[in-house]
């Protein structure tokens, strides 16, 4: 028979053991707003029922407002092209900021202003591709709380029509943007400790990718190719 004492330490010891995986475990308690909300939902954009047989897009530069460091604005456009690789819905070719000096005497185009006249032939013979993809930060805040606004323009390659549009403001003191962004941390990395999810609201380059991929989420989808049957 086990001494009273020492079952009592047994039982302590099995409690803390059985509790213990729950609180090492990454994603949020039941109680935590990460899990329960309020989120974040982009109302405004539109788009058609679906991108047809798009298959290949070229991404212009990120555009960025003036005051900008060189640094930031090269993060984002790396945070862009990649969350945008990550949605996998077509071919992406990036238009660098080099080629676009070279060509137009300017780092990037705002889809907000007349573009030039020749760009879309001259995409469309060098790079072969079926529709053109702008994106543009209207705000932006790297400081707490952080704030970052893009605009998406996606544009058929032929400039007979706009297939997608997206412009959202997303700030961090905002608890439902909050809340969203360190869901999204914690569902692509399960791996990572609930409590360190805070960090998203504190790196800009992680609120970009929080950011970025809900704006790329609202992207009408990709038509599978339609394949021949044989008889």
């Amino acid at each position: 028979m086990i001494p009273l004492k020492k079952f009592s330490a047994i039982a302590v010891a099995a409690a803390a053991l059985a509790w213990l995986p729950g609180c090492l475990h990454p994603y949020p308690s039941v109680a935590d707003a990460a899990r329960l909300g309020p989120f974040y939902a982009p109302g405004n954009f539109a788009g058609d029922e679906s991108l047809g047989i798009v298959r290949r897009v070229v991404l212009m530069p990120v555009w960025v407002g003036q005051g900008t460091s060189p640094e930031s604005v090269a993060a984002l456009d790396e945070v862009v092209l990649a969350t945008l690789q990550r949605e996998n819905r077509f071919e992406i070719v990036p238009f660098s900021r080099e080629d676009c000096r070279r060509r137009y005497v300017v780092d990037a185009l705002s889809s907000s202003t007349a573009l030039p006249a020749d760009l879309l032939e001259m995409l469309k013979r060098e790079y072969a591709v079926d529709a053109v993809l702008f994106v543009d930060v209207t705000a932006y805040q790297a400081y707490k709380p952080l704030v970052l606004g893009l605009r998406g323009k996606l544009a058929a390659i032929d400039g007979s029509r706009l297939m997608w549009t997206f412009d959202n403001v997303f700030a961090s003191d905002d608890p439902a943007v909050a809340n969203s962004a360190r869901r999204f941390f914690v569902e692509r990395d399960r791996s990572v400790p609930t409590d360190l999810t805070a960090a998203v609201l504190q790196s800009p380059s992680k609120f970009a990718t929080y950011a970025a991929s809900t704006m790329f989420s609202t992207l009408p989808p990709v038509l599978a190719p339609r394949v021949a049957s044989r008889k």
